[in-house]
């Protein structure tokens, strides 16, 4: 048997105000872990609503950011992995609800395929009014399908010991693409990463308007990160792997020669030629995406999410590092065991408010 100090699997839950859902995604690890020796940990960025206060009713460990600087995605997983002790590492965010039979499966896939690092099942969009999230649901992307996949987006089951090889779980210094830098890394060590062919979450996104979450992507450096992963892959093994795998870097190739293009028919025609010639180009990607979709206002958000991740990609790609490894300033706010999950697990459920109301 798994030693007391080496469970099997370590949960890590990473949360940034998430009150409304943090009580079920905590409930959901523990109800995962039933007949596996593990732990759960919430890596908590800094909340300032009553995350922590809900997530003290469970027998789990908190762990919570000293220095609001470092808040970032790839810091969030980081966090948790560093106090983490498990031989595998089981990835959710503190918007999920991790599905009962999903990590017996992912475990005993990982013991039948000795080269693969992590595996994943489905992500399942519960809430999808927002136009990012309906597009996203929309769009063919094969790494959301079962079978061998580049990266484990939302939700993956890894080896401690991949892990271990590749230096760190997640870029701290990454404001999102944490999952294609890490599968990027990982490629590069001869590992694999796969998704099973059964869901894995319950994924509770961002309800409310489309662009107001843009905004706020600019506001909390998400926007950057398609420079902040090509920073961190400059003369490294997984360089090639990680810009030819991230479609918005193309994207920003894209929107640049676009506005290249707007910029010259500006300076060389005059009068309503050139007004005219300007208009097709502004309206031409815009049209495109509209057929592409199927709605005019899907081709507006998606004309408008180019331009910013576009702008936002140089500022990212000067941003200053810390080095990935580096331990993260923190303090533990709270440790249960084991055998406190198990004890304590029923009666705290039944008595803990997951949502406040």
């Amino acid at each position: 048997m798994p030693q007391k100090s080496h469970p099997t699997v370590s949960i890590i839950i990473k949360a940034l105000n998430e009150e409304r859902h943090i009580g079920s995604a905590i409930e959901s690890a523990l109800a995962g872990l039933r007949g596996t020796d593990g732990e759960v940990i919430l890596a908590d960025g800094g909340s300032s609503d009553r995350t922590i206060e809900i997530a003290r009713g469970y027998p789990i460990i908190i762990v919570q950011l000293n220095n609001l600087q470092d808040r970032s995605c790839g810091a969030g997983a980081q966090l948790g992995f560093q106090y983490s002790r498990g031989r595998y590492l089981c990835l959710i965010d503190g918007d999920m609800q991790l599905h009962d039979d999903f990590l017996p499966a992912a475990l005993q896939f990982l013991d039948g395929n000795s080269t693969v690092a992590g595996v994943g099942g489905f992500v399942i969009d519960r809430e999808i009014s927002n136009l990012e999230f309906e597009q996203r649901n929309k769009r063919h992307d094969p790494d959301r399908r079962a079978g061998p996949v580049t990266r484990l987006n939302g939700c993956g089951v890894y080896r401690r010991s991949a892990i271990e090889s590749v230096g760190h779980l997640t870029d701290r210094n990454l404001h999102g693409g944490e999952e294609l830098d890490l599968g990027a890394r990982l490629h590069a060590r001869g590992w694999t990463l796969a998704r099973i062919d059964r869901p894995a979450v319950d994924h509770h996104g961002h309800t409310g308007s489309a662009y107001r979450l843009l905004l706020r992507r600019v506001v909390t450096r998400n926007s950057f990160a398609t420079g902040e992963l090509v920073r961190a892959a400059i003369g490294r093994p997984h360089f090639w792997f990680a810009v030819s795998k991230d479609n918005n870097c193309l994207l920003c190739l894209l929107v640049a020669a676009w506005w290249t293009a707007i910029a010259v028919t500006a300076s060389v025609l005059r009068g309503p030629s050139a007004a005219l010639a300007i208009g097709i180009l502004v309206l031409l990607p815009i049209a495109a995406m509209s057929l592409r979709w199927r709605s005019v206002r899907l081709g507006l958000y998606s004309v408008a999410a180019w331009n910013v991740y576009a702008l936002s990609f140089l500022p990212g790609l000067m941003r200053s590092r810390v080095s990935p490894t580096s331990w993260i300033d923190s303090t533990v706010l709270a440790k249960g065991s084991p055998a406190d999950r198990r004890s304590t697990f029923g009666a705290r459920a039944r008595t803990a408010d997951p949502i406040g109301s």
